[in-house]
C-alpha cells in the first residue's frame, strides 16, 4: 500500500508540472495580455476626449503608452524576465502556496479564492447532498422494480431532466418563479438579502435557503440521471448473482437479502467515487448558473480572469484545482481497496496500464 501511495504521489509531480507548463505557455503568448488591454483602455479614453489631468502623464499624444512606460509595465508584471525564469519563479512560489497577486483585482489570488468560496461551496455541497440522498434510494427502488411502470416513468422524467441544460432551466425558473413573466416567489440575485446582518438566526437560515432554491434546482436536475442509473445498474448486476438466489432459497426475506447482502456489494462503485465528489463539491463553480443568478463564485471568477488575461488567477486556480483533483483520484483508489478487500493495489496498477 505504501509503495503504491508513494508511487502515485511521485507521479503527481510531473503531471502537475506538465499541466501548469502547457497552460503557462498559452497564457503568456496568447494575444491581448494585461499590457495590451491597459493600452487599449487608455487609447479609447484618449479618443473619446475624456482625458483628465492624470492622463497627461500617461499619454504621448494619441499614440498611447510611451516606450518607457511600456518597459515599466513589463517590469511590473514580470514580463521583462525570460520565459523559463518566470515559470521557475511561479513553481517556487506555488511550493509555498503563494499563488501571486491578481492584476485586476489588486489582491492576492488566495484571498480572492477564499472570498468566492461561500458561493461555490453552497452550490456544490447542497448539490452533492441532494443528489446522493435522492439518487441512491431512487436507484435502489428502480432496480427492485425493474421493468415496472414506476421504473419506466421515473426513467423518462430523469432523462428529460438530463437533456435540459442547467442554464436553460435556470432561465425558465426565473421567468416562471423569479419575477419574470409570471410569479415573483424567489429572489434571483445574490446569496442573501441586503439586510441579512440585521436578521435573526432563523430568518438568516430561511433567507439563505430562499435565495439558493432556484440555483440549486438548476444545478442538480441534470445530475440525477448519472447517479440514479449508476445505482440502479449496480444493484441489478448484484441481484442477478448466484449468492442472491442462494439467500432467497434459504428463506431470507426480500429486504434482508437486499440490505444485508446486496447493498454492501452494490454500493462499492458509488462509495469509491465519494472522495472525489466530496472534494469537488467544495470547489465546483457553474459559470452559467452563477452568471444567471448573479452569484459571485469561483466559476465566474475563473471565466472573468480568462477574459481579462488575469494570469495569476488563471494559473493559481488551475494549480489548486488540479492538485485537489489528483489527490481525489488517489483517495478514490485507496477507497477501492478498503471498501472491497478483493481489490489489490497491484490490480489497480495493471488496470491503469491497460
Amino acid at each position: 500500500m505504501y509503495r503504491y501511495v508513494l508511487k502515485r504521489l511521485l507521479l503527481m509531480i510531473p503531471t502537475l508540472l506538465g499541466i501548469l507548463f502547457l497552460t503557462f505557455i498559452v497564457t503568456q503568448f496568447v494575444p491581448g495580455g494585461p499590457i495590451e488591454q491597459l493600452s487599449n483602455q487608455i487609447n479609447s479614453i484618449n479618443v473619446t476626449g475624456e482625458v483628465g489631468t492624470t492622463s497627461k502623464n500617461l499619454y504621448r499624444g494619441s499614440s498611447g503608452l510611451s516606450d518607457e512606460q511600456l518597459e515599466q509595465l513589463n517590469k511590473f508584471y514580470g514580463f521583462d524576465k525570460p520565459f523559463i525564469e518566470r515559470f521557475f519563479d511561479l513553481i517556487v512560489n506555488y511550493l509555498s502556496f503563494n499563488l501571486g497577486q491578481s492584476y485586476f483585482h489588486h489582491q492576492s489570488v488566495s484571498e480572492l479564492i477564499i472570498d468566492k468560496l461561500p458561493v461555490s461551496i453552497s452550490l456544490g455541497l447542497w448539490s452533492f447532498i441532494i443528489i446522493y440522498s435522492i439518487c441512491i434510494p431512487l436507484g435502489i427502488k428502480k432496480a427492485v422494480s425493474h421493468g415496472s411502470r414506476f421504473d419506466l416513468v421515473s426513467s423518462t422524467l430523469i432523462l428529460i431532466g438530463y437533456s435540459i441544460p442547467g442554464f436553460v432551466l435556470g432561465i425558465s425558473l426565473i421567468v416562471l418563479l423569479g419575477g419574470g413573466s409570471f410569479l415573483d416567489v424567489f429572489p434571483t440575485r445574490g446569496l442573501v438579502s441586503d439586510n441579512w446582518d440585521s436578521m435573526t438566526l432563523s430568518a438568516k437560515i430561511l433567507d439563505y435557503l430562499w435565495h439558493m432554491t432556484l440555483p440549486i434546482i438548476s444545478s442538480v436536475i441534470g445530475s440525477f440521471a448519472i447517479m440514479t442509473m449508476l445505482t440502479k445498474n449496480s444493484f441489478i448486476e448484484e441481484i442477478k448473482k448466484q449468492y442472491v438466489l442462494t439467500a432467497k432459497a434459504k428463506g431470507l426475506s426480500e429486504n434482508s437479502v437486499l440490505y444485508r447482502h446486496v447493498f454492501k456489494n452494490a454500493m462499492i462503485p458509488i462509495l469509491t467515487g465519494f472522495p472525489a465528489q466530496f472534494i469537488s463539491a467544495f470547489f465546483t463553480g457553474s459559470i452559467l448558473i452563477e452568471t444567471i443568478f448573479s452569484l459571485d463564485g469561483i466559476g465566474l471568477l475563473s471565466y472573468e480572469s480568462i477574459l481579462h488575461r488575469d494570469y495569476p488567477v488563471v494559473l493559481g486556480t488551475l494549480f489548486l484545482f488540479t492538485l485537489l483533483g489528483l489527490i481525489a483520484k488517489l483517495l478514490t483508489d485507496i477507497s477501492y481497496v478498503y471498501v472491497d478487500p478483493r481489490i489489490k493495489f497491484s490490480s489497480l496498477d495493471e488496470k491503469r496500464n491497460v
